[in-house]
This record gives C-alpha cells, sequence and structure tokens, in this order.
C-alpha cells in the first residue's frame, strides 16, 4: 500500500497540541513509508506549523530520512490538475487537494492519510471512492 499524506497529517505528527497528534503518531507508527505528497502539501505545512509556533525543520528532516517524498510533477500534471479544481469548483477544491487526488489516481494501491472529510467527496477517475485514513468522527 502506498500513503498519500496531506497537511493537517504532517501538522499533527510535528505539533502536539493537536487533538489529532497522538492519532496520527499511531497511524503513521503502523503505515509502510515512504509517504507520498506535493510541493503544495508541504507549503501549506510549512505555513501553518510558523503560525503556530513551528518551523520547517521536521518536515525538511522527514524528507531527509526518506519518510516523505514529494512525487508529484506540476508541469507533467497541470491538465489533470486544472480539470479536477474544475470538477469541484463548487466545493471548492484546493490546489493541494487535487494534487492529493491525482496522486491516488497516479498510485491505484493508496489511502490519503488526511484530517480533511472533503476527501470523502472527492473522487478519482471521476467515480471512483477514494481510499482514506481519517479519524473516524
Amino acid at each position: 500500500m502506498t500513503v498519500v499524506v496531506d497537511t493537517g497529517v504532517l501538522v499533527a505528527l510535528i505539533d502536539p497540541d493537536t487533538r489529532e497528534h497522538a492519532w496520527a503518531r499511531e497511524e503513521a507508527a503502523r503505515l509502510p513509508v515512504p509517504f507520498l505528497t506535493s510541493e503544495a502539501i508541504l507549503t501549506e505545512a510549512a505555513f501553518v506549523l510558523a503560525r503556530d509556533g513551528f518551523d520547517a525543520d521536521e518536515l525538511f528532516a522527514m524528507a531527509e530520512s526518506g519518510v516523505l517524498i514529494v512525487s508529484l510533477d506540476f508541469n507533467a500534471e497541470r491538465q489533470h490538475l486544472r480539470a479536477l479544481m474544475r470538477t469541484y469548483r463548487n466545493i471548492p477544491m484546493s490546489f493541494a487537494d487535487a494534487t492529493l487526488v491525482r496522486l491516488s489516481e497516479l498510485h491505484r494501491d493508496c489511502r490519503v492519510f488526511t484530517l480533511d472529510a472533503d476527501f470523502r467527496i472527492y473522487r478519482r477517475h471521476r467515480n471512483n471512492v477514494i481510499p482514506v485514513l481519517i479519524p473516524e468522527e
């Protein structure tokens, strides 16, 4: 199984004050690495961490240790990303979310590791449910 990781989970893994910190750490310990993500997700995570008083060093450490890999090329995928954002403009879909939906399309055996309930609405390849790892509500 391939794991595609979202912003909220990265923040929760690093910031012990988040409500989802324990859940994220427990799930991450059980999952195979590396986790795949996009530069857009890293940008969001660095912003949220900085807002909460953390720097991005832990994100770099995760990448340097091989736990986290940026695995999406904007130039190669921009048409797909644009189409996804058009399809879900009523939600609206963020660019970062579009990158994860696209990664889920490129990695058939993946699960999206997220805190974002919108991933229960999004579909890959137009009509297929995206498998998610998300806290129970």
